[in-house]
């Protein structure tokens, strides 16, 4: 996430008015169970404290796998966006759809199972996790817990907001979107179904290697503040490894993979309202495509993940600032989706690493702003983290979102009068060189950020799972799997990678290093500069009672806060249209003819996305006839090669009429041809509030 953009201020001001004005008598009270973090949660029943021998599945390259992928593609019109906190971009249409792409994973040798998950996401919230761990219980009882499912974001900024039930992450999009939350949840669950069910017989092949030049580190400054001896170890200020899991059926068939590579999914900048996957979502829809599981309308065949790992600080736009390398962000995104494709499809071809163990994991609930972390992991002194609170610097945002300022403010080097009240508060000795803006961690009535966050170890044979719900920087995220990897040495792993943002979303963990330097990513480390200690100690213990076969205490319940979210953006009312038109007509027509890298574009009287989602479905086709006269779709909104782009159109006499523009750049492999542009939508009556399908096209077009 980027910034909160000062210049936004005053009408973030008048919000925070607003949701402060919200006492107990403005909305439902919490209960005593769901207001309340910090209380002792009952052991999940799935899987016994005590495993299978340990060497139970030494040799076993056994697995049962399953893959699949589900629509989440939240409102495309008129919703904040959730990355670069700006008030001011909202979604107005789809580049390409976003998924949640499923894997489960069995091990027969032990009987346990786990469902990973990467989903085209900023982040993934607690109340998501929760609310998907809770479907897959109603239909599958004991079989999958918050111990044995990860969720994970590639962390796109060009999807819409209002999905988490804490108040800092939905101050831009107004309060909380209950119709792109419902999206995200049923989709991840059917994903998951759909995965555990396609459950068969398989191998797994693991593979690693060295990406260059995909990425760059956007705070060099604090990185050269870690110890040089540190630095010495790696060639390079970012990581470049990519590990791949490559999954095959055992009659042969290719099922899918998940790499895990770290970089920002910001390709796209904070002035875009398309909704994208961004340069991860991109590189998993042509594997996919390539793969021959991805056709229009086609079955997911083949399922193809781009994860995320500690990105924190690694940013894509490789010529500095916002600059990927393209001539805007459309052609940023596909030079970065294309670098990680490619090596992807080397690592997929060379994969000759056969993934011999288990499955196995560990899960605790943890209150990161109260943990005593010991001498061990800090300065030789016991410290202790902070309630959340974020500093001066989260305001400039970061290379790649740029906000209001500067980087690098710290109660040093700051005179202004609100800089020196907040660091002589009673919290800064705690957050150290912070100049605290905002401490979500102590508003009332409860958080304005979680503080109960969930941490996890996964192992798939030799492969480790570190997932975090933070951006992890780089050497941070080194020094956390270095930490795991001590504890799981003899155990056979032999790869560890951070996988995250996952399970929920609580801001940046920079070293204590970094951190006083107060770039961006240390300002956004909300449990101050021990926050990384803390991460260490508590992994230390998961990991170490993992390689043990030791159960872990499940740690303190967070919070169910779904009874008093606020959402302040009204629906749909209805919508119009002049009398003489319907709705799917067209008002722009597309030229007669076209060549091969022109733009075709249509525009046509249309309805507000919100009334239907089209989930599974798209707003647009691109179609061709062929020689019996049919037309066949050939790309939709979930290709990334189209644009759907929606407008409020201010008609007579009312202000609720849609414009719906379709373009289509028409790439320079295509082929000669007829072809047409199709519209497919919804509008909401006025009369009584029912939502009718509509469809319009373009007239036939050559391309030649």
């Amino acid at each position: 996430m980027r910034t909160l953009n000062a210049r936004l201020a005053p009408v973030l001001g008048l919000l925070l008015g607003c949701v402060l004005s919200l006492g107990p008598g403005a909305s439902p009270r919490l209960s005593t169970a769901s207001a309340q973090a910090g209380t002792p949660r009952a052991p999940a029943p799935v899987d016994a404290p005590t495993q299978a021998p340990a060497d139970a599945c030494a040799g076993s390259a056994n697995f049962l796998i399953g893959a699949a992928r589900s629509d989440i593609t939240g409102p495309a019109a008129e919703v904040g966006m959730m990355g670069y906190g700006q008030v001011a971009q909202k979604t107005e249409g789809i580049h390409l759809r976003l998924y949640s792409r499923a894997f489960v994973i069995a091990s027969p040798c032990n009987g346990r199972r786990v469902a990973f998950v990467s989903a085209d996401l900023g982040m993934v919230f607690q109340a998501v996790k929760q609310q998907v761990v809770e479907r897959l219980r109603s239909k599958l009882g004991d079989t999958f817990s918050d111990d044995n499912v990860l969720l994970s974001a590639t962390h796109t900024h060009s999807g819409p907001g209002g999905f988490s039930h804490y108040t800092f992450y939905n101050l831009t999009t107004f309060g909380f979107v209950p119709q792109n939350f419902e999206a995200i949840v049923s989709g991840i669950t059917d994903s998951i179904l759909r995965a555990n069910a396609r459950l068969a017989e398989g191998s797994l092949r693991l593979s690693s290697g060295d990406l260059h030049g995909a990425s760059i580190n956007r705070s060099p400054e604090a990185y050269l503040r870690n110890p040089e001896s540190e630095r010495a170890r790696y060639p390079d200020n970012v990581d470049n490894r990519m590990t791949l899991l490559r999954m095959t059926a055992a009659d042969g068939r290719e099922l899918g993979l998940v790499n895990w590579f770290a970089v920002h999914a910001t390709s796209f900048g904070n002035t875009n309202t398309y909704i994208t996957g961004d340069n991860k979502g991109l590189a998993a829809h042509t594997f996919e495509v390539e793969k021959g599981g991805r056709t229009p309308g086609g079955p997911d065949t083949f399922v193809a993940a781009f994860a995320n790992s500690n990105e924190g600080d690694v940013t894509p736009n490789i010529l500095g600032g916002t600059n990927g390398g393209g001539a805007n962000d459309f052609e940023d995104a596909a030079l970065s989706a294309k670098k990680q494709y490619d090596f992807a499809e080397h690592l997929w071809s060379t994969a000759g690493m056969p993934v011999m163990g288990g499955v196995d994991y560990r899960h605790a609930y943890v209150k990161m702003d109260a943990v005593d972390v010991a001498p061990a992991f800090t300065d030789g002194r016991t410290h202790r983290t902070c309630p959340a609170a974020i500093g001066l610097s989260m305001l400039a945002g970061a290379e790649d979102g740029p906000g209001f300022g500067s980087e690098g403010a710290t109660c040093e080097n700051v005179h202004d009068v609100w800089s020196q009240f907040t660091c002589a508060a009673v919290t800064t000795p705690c957050q150290g060189e912070k100049p605290i803006v905002l401490e979500m961690g102590t508003m009332k009535p409860y958080p304005w950020t979680p503080e109960v966050l969930p941490l996890q170890v996964v192992t798939v044979g030799p492969l480790a799972l570190v997932a975090v719900p933070f951006e992890v920087t780089t050497m941070a995220g080194r020094r956390l799997r270095d930490t795991v990897r001590a504890q799981l040495q003899g155990t056979g792993v032999t790869d560890v990678v951070i996988a995250g943002p996952a399970n929920d979303y609580s801001g940046y963990v920079a070293t204590r290093e970094e951190y006083a330097r107060q770039d961006y990513e240390g300002a956004s480390t909300h449990f101050g500069p021990w926050t990384l200690a803390a991460l260490q100690q508590s992994f230390t213990g998961l990991a170490s009672a993992l390689r043990e076969g030791a159960s872990v205490p499940p740690g303190p319940t967070p919070r169910d806060l779904r009874k008093v979210v606020v959402g302040l953006q009204p629906g749909v009312v209805f919508d119009d249209k002049l009398l003489w038109v319907d709705f799917g007509a067209v008002s722009e027509e597309a030229k007669a003819s076209y060549a091969r890298g022109d733009t075709a574009s249509v525009t046509f009287w249309g309805g507000h996305p919100r009334n239907d989602l089209k989930l599974g479905g798209t707003f647009l086709r691109v179609q061709r006839r062929e020689p019996d006269g049919t037309w066949r779709d050939v790309a939709n909104d979930g290709d990334g090669v189209a644009l759907y782009h929606w407008q409020r159109e201010f008609c007579v006499p009312t202000l609720a009429c849609s414009k719906v523009r379709i373009t289509w750049p028409i790439p320079r492999d295509t082929q000669p041809g007829t072809y047409r542009l199709v519209h497919e939508g919804n509008w909401k009556s006025g009369w009584d509030g029912r939502i009718h399908p509509y469809a319009g096209s373009s007239r036939p077009f050559t391309v030649r």
